[in-house]
């Protein structure tokens, strides 16, 4: 099974590995919203660029990024086909029933282009440090504690449930299932949903006691501290800044 590991380069040595993780999370979160609220192109493509200047800081390579980017670029493409055909307004195009608004093309794009730009920061923010320092850092914030353990458990064991999932759709092809049809085929898909759901839960119950055996309340315990530099409030305060200038333009645009 293959963990996508998104903090694989937080060993690098760049401004962003060495930032306080509490400070990096509370001020690139802040941002991520900003960028998300640009309501128009040029803002929305300065937010973009803002994020990828981070991106370029963090010495993450970019064909780590585009990996797991893709989902979001193919997103972005169905609502490039689904949001002109379907917006109403001025029509751009039309041949027979088809028609592509204009108001709904760039709507797409404006979308497209802050959705872009928030899974890009998604990588500065979790990427350059280990996951279970991020993870403390956002306790630290004062996130609740079940929204961390949730993140945690989700990033670990959805992937563990997909391996599982596939290894019994790999066994019922053996058993010649791939080979029906109509409402057998249904059946059978629904009996292996249904065992997976039981598995799921078996699996839930093992980790559950394995932890709780282990001393696990609820709260994520390493031996890394924080210490709080003077260098990384400054970078606080240049992206804080960014942020608060992209929100200026967006509330006078």
């Amino acid at each position: 099974m293959h963990l996508p590991e998104i903090d694989k380069y937080a060993h690098l040595d760049s401004p962003l590995q060495r930032w306080d993780a509490r400070v990096k999370v509370a001020c690139i979160a802040a941002l991520m919203v900003t960028v998300v609220l640009m309501p128009t192109y040029p803002l929305a493509l300065a937010g973009l660029a803002v994020a990828a200047g981070m991106l370029a800081i963090s010495r993450i390579p970019f064909s780590f990024v585009l990996v797991h980017v893709r989902w979001v670029l193919l997103f972005c493409l169905f609502l490039a086909v689904i949001l002109p055909l379907t917006a109403g307004g001025e029509r751009l195009w039309q041949a027979g029933p088809i028609a592509v608004s204009r108001r709904g093309l760039s709507t797409a794009g404006l979308i497209s282009l802050r959705a872009v730009a928030a899974v890009l920061l998604v990588f500065p923010m979790m990427g350059t440090a280990r996951f279970h320092v991020t993870l403390k850092a956002m306790r630290r914030l004062r996130v609740p504690s079940a929204a961390v353990q949730i993140l945690a458990f989700s990033y670990r064991y959805i992937f563990v449930l997909l391996d599982e999932m596939e290894r019994m759709l790999s066994a019922a092809r053996a058993r010649g299932h791939g080979r029906a049809h109509g409402l057998r085929k249904l059946r059978s898909l629904g009996s292996m949903l249904g065992m997976l759901l039981v598995r799921s839960l078996e699996r839930t119950t093992h980790v559950y006691h394995a932890m709780a055996a282990r001393g696990y309340r609820g709260e994520v315990k390493t031996l890394d501290d924080f210490r709080l530099r003077p260098a990384d409030a400054v970078k606080g305060a240049l992206v804080i800044a960014a942020a608060a200038l992209l929100a200026a333009a967006g509330v006078l645009a």
